[in-house]
């Protein structure tokens, strides 16, 4: 199945090879979003990430780009690390104490709804597909923080490459499913209805100022800034991502296990020490001009670059059960955070920016967070999906343990 794959991606208009076309269509799908989020209302309630993911969707699964290519992974290695360091700059320690409260709550809250999920599915399924004890513990891990967990549950737990192929492709149709939901609820009619919503209507509130104009539109108005400060803010985040990468690389070798997919994980060092530095050194970082800017845009390309690999037909094809056995876990996830986030009279925001963190990562959440506007909810997302790093692999360890027997 995996030569299928490989070869029905060699059959696309843009060939995986074709750098300069591919960057081309990542970043131009990126600044249509951009664009219609901030010149027309139904763009903007859709909101511009999903726009981006679903002209990927629609691109791959049409069989003009590819699935995979090696300029997707070079946006997952090096704009998302660049991305998040210029979203950390303005990071206050004393407001991520204060703020962290509920998104740790809302967070656990959607880990218990994707291990409840695993067993479900799994049962549902279990004579349907193989290894599925194996593939619940890697959906754990992958749902409750994110695709580092994914893969290092799968090398612990031996998953057939094969099937893990099959399973990736189906996961990252899921995730776009997923995050179009999640993207949607906290600015609909039912979910104002049905819960607190103090982030939006904050949003709301700032956006009202230019008739005429969309909430995203106003939020992000012209800003002045010079050639320097652009060089500085630039600068400045490449060093803090080539410092946190090699202290990751140089805590990794010489660590193991559990610790090592910690402290030698690159997003992990990266927080840390950009959250140090803006808190030692606030005003330095608080006065680099475009940092947000810049960081945001490299976040519209990330959601791009998630629907690339969501691959319908190879799903429908090769593995349909597979699509329903990640749907499972994602909808359990997503309806026990939303009804105990009902009963517990949690915001809607904080509900669905945990579960993208649960599903999706660090990267994902604080990406939905940048995206809404919710700006008090980039760093807990963050450092939530940090956690999830931390518990992920061991719990999706666990489930593969409880139900191999």
């Amino acid at each position: 199945m995996l030569n299928l794959l490989l070869a029905e991606e060699a059959a696309t208009l843009v060939k995986a090879d074709d750098t300069w076309v591919l960057w081309t269509i990542l970043i131009v799908f990126a600044a249509i979003s951009i664009y219609c989020e901030q010149h027309y209302k139904w763009a903007e309630k859709l909101s511009g990430p999903v726009i981006g993911l679903i002209l990927a969707v629609v691109a791959t699964n049409v069989k003009i780009i590819p699935a995979s290519a090696p300029v997707y992974d070079i946006v997952w290695d090096y704009c998302i690390p660049l991305s998040v360091a210029m979203l950390l700059f303005r990071a206050d320690i004393k407001k991520i104490v204060k703020d962290t409260g509920k998104m740790f709550i809302c967070f656990n809250i959607g880990a218990v709804g994707t291990l409840l999920g695993a067993v479900i599915a799994y049962f549902a399924l279990r004579n349907a597909i193989p290894d599925l004890d194996k593939m619940a513990g890697v959906l754990t891990g992958s749902y409750i923080g994110g695709g580092v967990n994914l893969f290092a549950v799968a090398s612990s737990v031996g998953m057939n490459e094969t099937l893990l192929s099959a399973e990736v492709v189906a996961d990252n149709f899921v995730m776009a499913i997923a995050f179009f939901l999640l993207l949607w609820l906290p600015s609909s009619k039912w979910g104002k209805k049905n819960y607190k919503h103090p982030h939006q209507e904050e949003v709301e509130a700032r956006g009202v100022s230019a008739e005429g104009q969309t909430l995203a539109g106003s939020y992000w108005g012209k800003k002045e800034i010079s050639l320097l400060d652009l060089a500085m803010t630039i600068s400045t985040a490449f060093v803090v991502v080539t410092v946190a990468t090699k202290i990751a690389g140089l805590l990794g070798g010489v660590t193991s296990g559990l610790l090592k997919t910690i402290v030698g994980n690159q997003f992990v060092i990266l927080t840390i020490v950009a959250v140090a530095l803006a808190s030692i050194f606030p005003k330095f970082f608080s006065n680099l001009k475009g940092a947000q800017e810049i960081g945001t845009f490299l976040i519209y390309i990330f959601f791009v670059v998630i629907g690339c690999p969501a691959d319908l037909w190879s799903v429908i094809k090769n593995a349909p059960l597979l699509f329903v056995f990640c749907g499972i876990i994602a909808l359990v996830n997503i309806v026990t955070l939303l009804g105990l986030g009902k009963l517990f009279k949690l915001p809607i925001e904080e509900l669905t920016v945990s579960s993208n963190a649960n599903l999706g990562g660090p990267s994902s959440a604080a990406a939905m967070a940048v995206a809404k506007g919710y700006d008090n909810l980039i760093i807990p997302a963050i450092l939530v999906g940090l956690y999830g790093y931390m518990i992920g692999t061991p719990l999706g360890l666990v489930i593969t343990d409880l139900l191999s027997r």
